[in-house]
């Protein structure tokens, strides 16, 4: 055989040996499958899940295609989480996504392997959710916020803007446990403002406009309304009723966006998009216990003066000037 013959031969050799694989078609990327626990209705947080969907298509996943989320809704009825945790672990989600002790407490009773991400939760040291915020330990870590110095907070504006109100009402759902240690906080607030805070409970949405009119009946002179995942997602029909009997509110920074006279808080549309990066780095490998819990560090004051104009309410300048947005 003659050199030219060889050459000819061991290219030919060469050739059948190169590995196929970058010719074949590729497989698909694993589609990561995320649960969603939600403690309201689809409704009253489709802001918040809009502001998760876009923190994660910011990180490159997209819901049908590299994700699928699988939603389940308590429509405030906390007594069903249990059973919706358990739905979605039935279907071998890779995480838990839910807000809300209620949520939170619920999913960590239905699983201690499958990684928890919450979105935003009040004070979950104190609640026993995790046990510190910069190692959180167990499955669970996430966004949230001191919840009970922000409602002492929210007495003392409404105290500044309404000098001259006496009792206080403060709504709020018994069914959650986080509610004990922020009633306790208001309170001593209260005592120091010499207001007297007087509870009244609510645990649906059709109990709202019963309540206000109790709370007109015991000439109550203002509300604050506590955070409470059903309360916010029915913040609307709660701004309509406080309307309708003429009772100047405070609550969350959505609160107000809805009709509220004062809304004050951590901006929980924030919250649940920055829920995507722990979502992130839990796919990609991280463990919930290795990821620190991060606290809202953004608060916004926002007056609504069309609700005030309504009422009669002239809103103190001392005010005014502190809030991010006035809406008119």
């Amino acid at each position: 055989m003659n050199t030219r013959r060889r050459i000819v031969v061991a290219l030919g050799a060469s050739a059948l040996t190169v590995p196929l694989a970058p010719f074949a078609q590729q497989q698909p990327a694993k589609v990561a499958r995320i649960g969603f626990l939600g403690l309201g209705s689809p409704t009253g947080y489709a802001v918040m899940l809009d502001a998760l969907r876009a923190g994660l298509r910011g990180l490159g996943y997209v819901e049908g295609s590299n994700i699928v989320i699988e939603y389940r809704w308590a429509d405030g009825k906390y007594d069903r989480l249990p059973e919706l945790a358990a739905e979605l672990l039935r279907l071998k989600v890779d995480v838990l996504v839910t807000h809300g002790t209620p949520g939170v407490s619920a999913a960590k009773r239905a699983t201690t392997t499958i990684p928890i991400v919450f979105a935003a939760v009040a004070d979950p040291v104190t609640n026993g959710l995790v046990a510190s915020l910069s190692r959180p330990g167990g499955n669970a870590t996430g966004c949230s916020y001191f919840a009970s110095e922000l409602h002492a907070k929210r007495l003392e504006l409404l105290k500044t803007a309404l000098p001259r109100i006496a009792v206080v009402a403060a709504l709020l759902n018994p069914d959650n446990p986080s509610i004990v240690p922020l009633l306790r906080e208001t309170r001593t607030e209260a005592a120091l403002n010499k207001v007297a805070l007087r509870q009244f409970d609510v645990r649906s949405a059709g109990e709202i406009d019963s309540v206000f009119s109790r709370m007109a009946g015991r000439s109550v002179d203002a509300v604050v309304i506590f955070d409470d995942p059903m309360l916010i997602a029915n913040r609307k029909a709660i701004a309509e009723a406080a309307a309708k009997h003429r009772i100047p509110s405070i609550g969350q920074k959505e609160f107000a966006e809805a009709g509220g006279l004062i809304g004050y808080g951590q901006i929980l549309v924030e919250l649940f998009r920055r829920a995507a990066y722990f979502v992130d780095r839990i796919l990609k490998g991280a463990k919930p216990a290795d990821l620190p819990v991060e606290q809202a560090n953004t608060f916004e004051l926002v007056i609504n003066m069309k609700t005030a104009k309504a009422l009669g309410i002239e809103i103190p300048n001392s005010i005014l000037l502190r809030a991010a947005r006035i809406i008119e």
